[in-house]
Order: C-alpha cells, then sequence, then structure tokens
C-alpha cells in the first residue's frame, strides 16, 4: 500500500530534508585526502547530536544483512555501489569518488537524501558519470507528476543514462519514504513509460540513479560486512537520492539546500 502524507507532514518532511541537505553538505567537507571514510561518519554523529535529530541507518537491520547496521551513514568509495559501511581502515586518496547516503527523522518524519563528491582532483570519466548521474536524477524527479505512473520517472532515468554509455544498477532502486525509511512503491530506475502505479498527490518518493561507469552487475559482500555492494568489474559507480513530495503543483524537493 501506497501512503498519503498531508499537507501538514510534508511540512514537517520539508523541514527534515532542509536539515538533511545541511548535514551532507558539511559531511562532504570531510572527503578530503588522508581523512577515512570513518571521519565522515563521526561528522554525521556529530551533527545529529547537535540538530537533537535520529539517524536512522544506526541500528537499522534489512532482512538481507547479518547483523544491524552500524553507523549513521553509508559511505561507498568507487567501486563500491551501496550501503559502504565506514571504516578507520579505508583512507581517502586524490581522485576516489565517495558517496554519503544518509536518512534522519525529525518530528516524527523520515527523509532519505545521497550525494556523490570527488576527494580533489577527479578523472574526466568521473566527472561526467557524476554529472549524468545527477542530471538523471533531475529528470527523474521531472517526471514524477501527479496523473503519471512510476515507470515514466523510470524511463526518463534510463533514457539519458544509457545515452551516455553508462550502465543502472537494476537490483537497487528508489522507494516511498516518509513514515519509515523504506515503502512502497518500489522505484526502479529502469522502465516503460505509462506503467506502474499511478503517481497520486501525498505520495512521497526517495528517487535514486544508481550508475556504474562500466557494466550493470553488481555483488552483495556476504563475506565482508554483509551490506557493501560493489560492481563486479571493478567499474566506479555514483549515486544522487532526493525525497520528493507529490502536490498538486507537481513534484517538490524536501532534501534540497535553501539558498
Amino acid at each position: 500500500m501506497i501512503t498519503k502524507k498531508t499537507p501538514e507532514e510534508i511540512i514537517r518532511l520539508q523541514a527534515a530534508g532542509a536539515i538533511l541537505a545541511e548535514f551532507l553538505r558539511e559531511i562532504a567537507k570531510e572527503a578530503v585526502p588522508g581523512n577515512t571514510t570513518l571521519d565522515l561518519d563521526d561528522r554525521a554523529m556529530e551533527l545529529c547530536e547537535e540538530r537533537q535529530v535520529t539517524p536512522i541507518l544506526l541500528g537499522y537491520h534489512p532482512g538481507f544483512a547479518p547483523r544491524p547496521y552500524p553507523a549513521a551513514v553509508c559511505v561507498s568509495v568507487n567501486d563500491c555501489v551501496q550501503h559502504g559501511v565506514p571504516s578507520a581502515e579505508v583512507i581517502l586518496k586524490t581522485g576516489d569518488v565517495v558517496n554519503i547516503d544518509m536518512s534522519i527523522e525529525h518530528q516524527g518524519m523520515i527523509v532519505d537524501s545521497g550525494i556523490t563528491v570527488g576527494v580533489g582532483k577527479l578523472s574526466k570519466e568521473a566527472e561526467r558519470l557524476l554529472a549524468t548521474t545527477e542530471e538523471a536524477l533531475a529528470l527523474g524527479i521531472k517526471a514524477a507528476q501527479p496523473g503519471k505512473r512510476i515507470g515514466d520517472i523510470s524511463s526518463a532515468i534510463q533514457t539519458l543514462v544509457e545515452s551516455r554509455g553508462f550502465s543502472l544498477v537494476e537490483v537497487l532502486c528508489g522507494h516511498g519514504v516518509g513514515y519509515a525509511v523504506h515503502e512502497e512503491p518500489t522505484i526502479p530506475n529502469l522502465g516503460k513509460p505509462g506503467t506502474g502505479p499511478l503517481i497520486e498527490v501525498g505520495h512521497v518518493y526517495a528517487i535514486e540513479p544508481i550508475v556504474n561507469l562500466g557494466k550493470k552487475d553488481v555483488y552483495f559482500d556476504d563475506e565482508g560486512d554483509g551490506y557493501s555492494v560493489y560492481t563486479v568489474d571493478g567499474s566506479i559507480s555514483a549515486h544522487f537520492e532526493h525525497t520528493v513530495a507529490i502536490t498538486e503543483r507537481g513534484p517538490l524537493i524536501l532534501t534540497k539546500l535553501s539558498k
């Protein structure tokens, strides 16, 4: 069942989203040569304590994992596609591509967002990958119009990404959000226009293209931390995500920095 949020709840989600956008900006400042991915998580925990919000991922236990998630953020570097567990052993270096993914609860509502940043100067191909992924997110959000279908979001993302010669991870996708970190509907990053559930006013989605420089194939690190997902061919990956409310005027990005 796809839940609908009230206008009052969307206002609370927007307040939470503004906080999360600020957090991601601050955490990204720690993505510098010599820092570890654990340094980014430490900063995330500091921010949560300062603003008195709950880091939803900390202690979250999805069905596929052997233990609850041990950190406030997922920090995925280079060929780690998603769910990277922060570690003192992962030291960042110039040229690394770092995805930071975080969910918080504020005033009883949950938002989810992610950004991918470079450590120092990136290669041209890495810059193009990040730019394409962010553009794909923007097009997916634009397609999330009331009266349209989830497949319209998926198709907008797929069309752009594949036109640029990149590949989309099929086994990971967007989702509903608001009362819980993962709700219905599932929002694939590949699909056909006019298919899937109806997009309705009051829906709130986490839309998140996950794009690989190389092939789409990934594997779950079951023998390692139990969470990290990697590209099979070792190519780098990028991910951008926003929480978006569907209003009568169209999609409203909730996790955007205020100017």
